[in-house]
């Protein structure tokens, strides 16, 4: 097969690199990719929401299968044109991405199908939603309706702060069309898991969990970022959890979403509190996780490939993928200030000797390739993954690779599954 993914970060570099490793896959493109994927893949200089630009280039190269990494194009329908032009695509139609794209008609079908989530209310008038939060306890959390480049969602630590985060919203447009409507929620305590599933519209096969680390800094201070590293498997969710898991929340979300008429055919990724009542939903997002993946896909023995294959075209029924047992540990690099504003063009060094060290994997995510020289051009520069017969092993070999590569600014969380270890020791 021809193979064409979707997106620039280190989640794509993961994809390129599985995928390149299947019999079945005879070349790859990435579009537009990271300097990190050329050896493993054709770049191509074509923006990943520029939608008819990248079919035509599917049809005119004989792109069999494409993949797509981020969520913009998913929500704005690029499978469904992909479709049309009779290409296969592995991701959700745009109605069925209104599972990410739209955080009310996801709650909206959580309650429907009685998925457990937080409890919520919904609403367009500034006036109805303060009216609303009075009877709220603190914390609560309020979200925007749409994508809002994962700055939508504002833990709300007194009244007062979720006042200003429902007038931003509502009144002042901070986020657009995007704020436009809300969701106001309770505030869920526990264990945050990822679960992600692979789904054919009818079946689905659940990947291994893993846990992200979003916040920027140590201890789970500083502000939300896309993602500061990801560990699995995961010791608090234990094979009965993720069986309910399972029964609970993923086999009525796909049975839900069939029966609407608009059956779910992608990545489901369902983030998941592991509250004292059982494992609630705290959102949906209809692609794989960054940086998830990196934690979850060394861990695969199977054929990412073909299991994909399978997903668009119903066979995924009776399949059941194979598993490393080993655990993966990745660490995010990020430039500092990140992520807010950061300055780019930082000179890498250490990079090969990383690189040479065993069971290690680097993904790259903002990187650029100048003559001999590696520069940062993102937020998250790298995930160094390192995989080990337990967490603590994994972690280390992660840890070691991280301390060889430098760049000036350079900044990472050194307590990356340090909530796993702990629970291991108990």
């Amino acid at each position: 097969m021809k193979i064409l993914v979707i997106g620039a970060g280190g989640r794509e570099h993961a994809l390129v690199w599985k995928l390149s490793k299947s019999p079945l896959v005879r070349k790859i493109f990435a579009a537009p990719g990271n300097a990190g994927m050329s050896p493993l893949a054709e770049r191509l200089p074509i923006p990943a929401n520029k939608t008819v630009e990248l079919a035509d280039f599917a049809v005119s190269a004989g792109i069999d299968l494409t993949v797509v990494g981020p969520e913009g194009p998913l929500v704005h329908g690029i499978a469904d044109y992909f479709r049309e032009r009779r290409l296969t695509l592995f991701g959700p139609t745009k109605a069925a991405a209104r599972l990410e794209g739209s955080k009310a008609f996801a709650k909206k079908l959580m309650q429907r199908y009685n998925i457990p989530t937080a409890r919520f209310g919904i609403f367009s008038d500034l006036k109805e939603a303060l009216k609303y939060l009075e009877g709220c306890s603190i914390p609560v959390v309020v979200k925007a309706d749409g994508l809002a480049a994962g700055k939508g969602a504002i833990v709300a630590q007194t009244r007062e702060e979720a006042e200003r985060a429902l007038t931003g919203m509502l009144k002042e447009k901070v986020f657009g069309e995007a704020g436009s409507q809300v969701v106001i929620e309770e505030c869920l305590q526990g264990e945050e898991i990822s679960v992600l599933a692979i789904v054919d519209g009818t079946h689905f096969i659940l990947l291994e969990p893993s846990q992200d680390h979003k916040r920027a800094l140590d201890g789970d201070q500083g502000p939300n970022t896309g993602g500061m590293g990801a560990y699995s498997p995961v010791p608090m969710i234990g094979p009965e959890t993720l069986e309910r898991v399972r029964r609970k929340i993923f086999e009525p979300v796909v049975r839900g979403m069939a029966e609407q008429g608009t059956p779910f055919q992608g990545i489901l990724y369902a983030g998941l509190m592991l509250t004292a009542e059982g494992p609630k939903v705290l959102e949906f997002n209809v692609r794989f996780g960054d940086p998830e993946t990196q934690a979850i896909l060394p861990r695969l023995k199977s054929d990412l490939a073909e299991l994909l294959l399978a997903g668009c075209q119903g066979g995924l029924h009776g399949v059941r993928p194979v598993w490393d047992p080993r655990a993966a540990a990745c660490v995010v690099l990020a430039s500092q200030g990140y992520p807010g504003k950061y300055d780019m063009g930082r000179e890498i060094t250490g990079l090969q000797s990383a690189q040479d060290l065993p069971e290690t994997l680097i993904f790259h995510a903002g990187t650029k390739h100048e003559g001999e020289r590696w520069l940062t051009v993102g937020g998250r520069v790298f995930g160094v993954v390192g995989l080990g017969d337990g967490l603590e092993s994994a972690l280390d070999r992660a840890y070691q690779a991280a301390d060889k590569i430098q760049f000036e600014g350079k900044q990472f969380r050194r307590d990356i599954g340090a909530r796993a270890l702990k629970h291991s020791t108990r």
